[in-house]
């Protein structure tokens, strides 16, 4: 380890599992072992908090990009995160009470040790939500649970989009064409698996068919986007769900939304963000695991690992 190098702890999702030609972390961790950091994976579980000290039981960790053979946990051990230089606050939504206790916990370590994102900002900002500070950039949007206010939207604007407050990766997304007659029966749905959550419930923009573009800001600037097209019969781009990768710039409008929202991204420490952007309109502001940076990296030939690294030595 040189006088450099720090130590550097990455808290996901299982780590065998992941698609090394996708995954953000990933890049992050290789990125992170090419600058001489020394790295450390635990799960979200393994956090515990006792006498004011935040500790994971954690594996060192060491990654490569040979498939089936991309990464060597060495011996577990307790890490006092406290004493670490950088927490990766990287595991998957969905934005459930789990998630919201590990954003507490890491607080007690923040900014000491830097944790990414903000994880006081990351609590305040639910994709779907926080992208409410900014109406003049969305489509018609309306969040409630109120049966009157919703058949209310949708007698205005007919073809509507159904969605949850805190899913993920469109999981419960839901296009309901004028006509159709299997709303009260979603909502009953939602109700019996949701509760009491709002949902968020939007025009349909047909500008989806085009795709959806992910945008990348790294310090509240812009530096790359991907589109996603969805498959043949399906009004979701994710990408797990069979929605296509292609090559896109950035347009003087998607310009323009990251000049609005930017500045508040940088203010709050949201170092590493993802935005969507479906036509013209901003649908929402992904702070908690982005993704996309691989693809990006390919399409254009650059390295936003890169990026996000030296806007984090730059805090350090």
């Amino acid at each position: 380890m040189t006088s450099s190098s720090k130590v550097v702890a990455i808290q996901m999702d299982p780590i065998q599992s992941i698609d090394i030609n996708g995954d953000s972390s990933f890049a992050l961790g290789l990125e992170a072992q090419r600058r001489g950091h020394d790295l450390f994976h635990y799960l979200p579980t393994a956090l515990a908090f006792q006498d004011g000290r935040l500790t994971a039981q954690a594996h060192p960790l060491i990654l490569r990009r040979e498939p089936g053979n991309h990464f060597t946990f060495g011996a577990p051990e307790v890490i006092d995160l406290g004493s670490v230089d950088v927490v990766l606050m990287r595991q998957d939504p969905p934005f459930d009470m789990g998630y919201i206790t590990a954003t507490h916990l890491l607080e007690h370590i923040h900014p000491q040790t830097l944790v990414v994102n903000d994880p006081r900002e990351v609590r305040n900002a639910p994709e779907k939500l926080f992208v409410t500070r900014w109406p003049e950039l969305m489509p018609p949007t309306l969040i409630t649970s109120d049966k009157a206010a919703i058949d209310a939207f949708r007698e205005e604007h007919q073809d509507i989009i159904v969605k949850p407050l805190f899913g993920n990766g469109g999981a419960g997304v839901f296009h309901l064409k004028p006509g159709d007659e299997n709303l009260n029966s979603l909502l009953e749905m939602f109700r019996a698996s949701i509760g009491r959550e709002p949902l968020m419930i939007q025009r349909y923009m047909p500008a989806v068919r085009a795709g959806d573009k992910r945008i990348i800001l790294v310090d509240g600037k812009p530096v790359g986007a991907v589109n996603r097209v969805p498959a043949a019969g399906e009004s979701r781009s994710n990408m797990h769900v069979g929605g296509r990768p292609e090559k896109c710039p950035l347009t003087p409008r998607d310009r323009e939304i990251c000049e609005a929202i930017g500045p508040t991204l940088k203010e709050k420490g949201l170092i590493f963000v993802g935005i969507d952007v479906i036509g013209d309109v901003l649908t929402e502001i992904n702070v908690t695991s982005p993704t996309g940076i691989q693809e990006i990296d390919r399409f254009d030939n650059i390295s936003i690992e890169e990026d996000i690294w030296d806007a984090i030595e730059g805090r350090l």
